[in-house]
């Protein structure tokens, strides 16, 4: 079984559900970061995260989580997430495990403000 790290970027250029990762045939995936950036300067921006399994049935990872204006944050962190503070309680992310072909899908509240980075250890 090869384990190969990798990573995969969308930019959420419209409101609508986006297709940020499928999980190949013959793999699991650990999901190790979600990095959300608002690149816009001048508005904050929700973001809601979702796990679509072989049944199309969908699973909210996050829901409506707000990404302050030209900010960035990780989503799989644990811990307060309170921005305006360096709260030492925040720590490193807490893994995802998906299946084969399983999806995972974004949506932003704005188009073209968020973009999003996945890392993945894929191991087929």
């Amino acid at each position: 079984m090869p384990n190969v790290y990798t990573n995969y970027k969308a930019n959420l250029s419209t409101d609508a559900l986006t297709t940020v990762y499928t999980v190949g045939s013959e793999t699991s995936a650990v999901i190790k970061s979600v990095r959300v950036s608002n690149k816009d300067t001048s508005n904050d921006c929700k973001v809601s995260l979702y796990v679509v399994d072989t049944d199309s049935a969908s699973y909210p990872l996050e829901t409506d989580r707000k990404i302050e204006k030209g900010s960035s944050q990780e989503l799989l962190a644990t811990g307060k997430m309170d921005q305006q503070t360096a709260d030492s309680s925040v720590t490193s992310a807490s893994p995802i495990i998906l299946k084969e072909s399983e999806v995972l899908k974004a949506q932003a509240e704005f188009g073209g403000d968020l973009t999003i980075i996945v890392s993945v250890l894929e191991i087929t």
